[in-house]
């Protein structure tokens, strides 16, 4: 039986490769091109070379959530860790947690399973930002930062539960259910407060900081839901844009800088936005379905995201395939698809490093090579 599902999933990541190939709405510009190199299974942890073995002239481990499944994957398709999740896990290029739903102790563990970090002195959630360890307080409305030794160093009361969290540049950037944005500094210290406001009911879904602490992106509010970038100037940030989005999502949506924070890709109703910095101009991107997995770089002119069916549930409830139909799409800077390639998973992972890009569906991690041709 597991040599048949290994079989299964290695015909399905052939036929995504396939697909891809084929039925690419455009082709990808002639001078990149994606090569398959490696299948593993999550299941058997047994690995298939699809291209060329050789080994990458940088070699990392990719952290990984995958259905019910979670750890870490090296450059040849080989796991230091491939586990069952047991609790909530929290995880990071640099170490991961896995607790119940109120954890106390908390421990922090390399990517080879050692513990590094065992925090005793809180009750809540641990969260890896920027070479951080943060705790979120169990109630979601406090944020602690701890160190190597597990101590907290400082901890930070919110008045509002927490909807987002991001950082960089030494900053810690929250977003709260009550419509505001906080940034803190190092040392705990509340250093800027916006309320973006415009919308019938005020909730932020999704902020994030670009790496060199200059910018804010925000989706904030419901009915109607906006896009606003925030750009310093001085000890502050001022509206450089915003954009009405519909009446938005009532969920956290996804968002990051990419392309080297050069545009900023988010989530909005009927596709993916792309904001694009030096012009404060926004354009959308039309995509079936919400959005499952969103590539974080947007490197090498192209941006990946894993997109989910969302149709009629009705017409598909006697069906097993209900809630399975994903899309692998890539979209050529600053918003042309060159690519949609279907395939049928209930769960879905996206990663990417560069030149690679990690690709996961049902029992199945699938690395492809970005290379100039």
């Amino acid at each position: 039986m597991a040599k048949e599902k290994r079989k299964y999933w290695i015909i399905l990541g052939l036929f995504i490769f396939f697909v891809y190939i084929f039925v690419a709405a455009e082709p990808i510009p002639l001078e990149t091109v994606l090569l398959p190199r490696w299948l593993s299974s999550l299941e058997s942890d047994y690995s298939t070379f699809l291209g060329d073995d050789t080994p990458l002239s940088e070699d990392y481990l990719v952290p990984f959530k995958l259905g019910n499944r979670f750890g870490y994957v090296d450059t040849k398709g080989q796991f230091t860790i491939n586990q069952v999740m047991k609790g909530t896990v929290s995880l990071s290029d640099e170490g991961w947690s896995e607790f119940e739903a109120i954890p106390e102790p908390v421990s922090i563990r390399s990517p080879a399973g050692e513990e590094l970090t065992l925090i005793e002195g809180g009750r809540g959630y641990p969260l890896f930002l920027d070479g951080k360890i943060l705790l979120v307080g169990e109630q979601q409305n406090s944020l602690s930062l701890v160190n190597e030794l597990g101590e907290l160093l400082w901890t930070y009361d919110f008045a509002a539960p927490l909807t987002s969290i991001d950082a960089g540049a030494g900053l810690i950037l929250t977003g709260s259910l009550d419509g505001t944005v906080e940034l803190l500094d190092s040392s705990g210290k509340r250093v800027f407060f916006f309320e973006p406001g415009g919308s019938r009911l005020s909730v932020i879904a999704g902020c994030r900081i670009s790496r060199d602490g200059s910018r804010i992106a925000i989706v904030s509010g419901y009915d109607d839901q906006r896009f606003l970038m925030l750009e310093r100037f001085g000890d502050s940030y001022k509206v450089a844009y915003h954009e009405f989005l519909e009446d938005g999502f009532r969920h956290a949506v996804h968002i990051a800088f990419v392309d080297n924070d050069n545009r900023v890709a988010f989530e909005r109703q009927g596709g993916l936005g792309i904001y694009e910095v030096e012009t404060r101009r926004s354009l959308k991107v039309p995509l079936l379905g919400t959005i499952r997995a969103l590539d974080e770089m947007g490197s090498h002119g192209l941006l990946f995201v894993i997109t989910a069916n969302s149709g009629d549930v009705s017409s598909y409830s006697d069906s097993p395939m209900r809630g399975r139909e994903k899309t692998l799409a890539a979209i050529r800077l600053p918003g042309v698809i060159v690519m949609q390639a279907p395939f049928r998973s209930e769960t879905a992972f996206l990663s990417r490093r560069g030149q690679e890009l990690y690709v996961g569906g049902g029992m199945t991690l699938a690395s492809f090579e970005l290379e100039k041709r």
